[in-house]
C-alpha cells in the first residue's frame, strides 16, 4: 500500500530538484540547441537532462511502477526492442505508471517568459493518485493526492515554507477569467478556438493564454483562472494538473463532457460552475 501523502511530498522534492537543474541551465541557454520536434515544437537538451534527472530518482521512489515521458528516454522495452509511441501506451488496471513532463512550456522557457513547469503524476490504471506541477519562475510547487485535498507550497515573506490549501474559485462567465490555449495542431484547432474566442470575448471577464497547460491547470485549482479549454495534448501535459483541479473541489471532462479523460487529448478544467458554458461552445464546433 501507497502511502500517497508521504509520496506527493517526495515527488515535490524531486521536481524541485529538476527545477532547479532548469533554472541554472537557463543561465546559460543558446537556442543554438533547440531541435524542432514538429512545427512549433520543440525540445531542447535541458528537457532531455530534465527527464533522466526525474526518471532516475521516481525510479529509487518507486521501482515497481513504469513511466510514461514525454521525451520518450525511459521506453525502451526490457529486451531492447525499438521504442513505443507515449500516446499509444494503455495502463492496465492494476499497473503504476509515472507520467512525465520534464519542461512543459518550452517555448516559454525558450523566449524567457513565464511560466514553465515541471509536471509529475501517479497513476494507477485510468486512476491519478498523485499529483505534482513545480512552476520554476515563482518556485511554486502545486501537488494533490487522491482523496488528500490540493496544496500550494510557497515561501513566505521570511523565506520559510509553507502549505497553502487550494480551492477553486466561485465565479460565474460573466465575471470569469478563462485560459483558452493555442495547441501545435493549429490547422485543425484554428475553427474550435476562433468560435471560443468569439464566444467568450466581451462576453466573459477576460481571456489569457499562457504557454503551458500544467500551469493552466494549477491556475484553476487556485482560483487564479476560473476555467481553461485546450485539445491536442500529451497526458504529460495535463495528467498531473487535472488532479489538483479535482482536489481543489474542480470539474475536470475531456471535450465531450467524460471524466475518463485520461487516455484522450483534450481537457476541459473549471471552477464547476463555468463549465457547462465551455462545454456547449465547444459542442458547437466538433458535432
Amino acid at each position: 500500500m501507497i502511502d500517497l501523502d508521504t509520496c506527493a511530498r517526495a515527488v515535490c522534492q524531486i521536481a524541485r530538484q529538476a527545477g532547479a537543474y532548469i533554472r541554472e541551465e537557463r543561465q546559460r541557454f543558446s537556442v543554438d540547441r533547440v531541435e524542432r520536434k514538429h512545427a512549433h515544437d520543440y525540445v531542447s537538451y535541458v528537457d532531455k537532462g530534465s527527464e533522466q534527472l526525474i526518471v532516475s530518482a521516481l525510479r529509487e521512489l518507486l521501482p515497481e511502477a513504469g513511466f510514461v515521458t514525454e521525451e520518450g528516454t525511459t521506453l525502451m522495452a526490457d529486451a531492447g526492442s525499438q521504442k513505443s509511441e507515449p500516446s499509444l501506451l494503455t495502463p492496465q488496471p492494476s499497473s503504476l505508471c509515472w507520467v512525465v513532463d520534464p519542461l512543459d512550456g518550452t517555448t516559454n522557457f525558450i523566449h524567457q517568459y513565464a511560466p514553465y513547469c515541471v509536471s509529475i503524476a501517479l497513476l494507477q490504471g485510468a486512476t491519478v493518485l498523485v499529483g505534482v506541477v513545480y512552476e520554476i519562475c515563482a518556485d511554486e510547487c502545486y501537488y494533490a493526492w487522491k482523496g488528500g485535498g490540493a496544496y500550494l507550497e510557497m515561501r513566505n515573506e521570511k523565506g520559510e515554507m509553507r502549505n497553502v490549501p487550494l480551492r477553486v474559485s466561485h465565479v460565474v462567465i460573466e465575471d470569469a477569467l478563462l485560459c483558452l490555449q493555442l495547441p501545435y495542431n493549429s490547422e485543425a484547432y484554428k475553427p474550435v478556438v476562433s468560435h471560443l474566442i468569439d464566444t467568450f470575448y466581451g462576453h466573459a471577464a477576460s481571456i489569457r493564454m499562457i504557454g503551458s497547460a500544467a500551469m493552466a491547470l494549477c491556475y484553476v485549482a487556485a482560483g487564479r483562472l476560473d476555467g481553461y479549454a485546450e485539445q491536442f495534448i500529451g497526458r504529460w501535459d495535463y495528467m498531473a494538473g487535472s488532479l489538483i483541479v479535482m482536489e481543489a473541489g474542480g470539474v475536470v471532462t475531456d471535450y465531450s463532457g467524460s471524466t475518463d479523460f485520461t487516455c484522450g487529448n483534450s481537457i476541459v478544467a473549471t471552477n464547476g460552475l463555468v463549465h457547462q458554458d465551455l462545454l456547449e461552445a465547444i459542442s458547437q464546433t466538433i458535432n
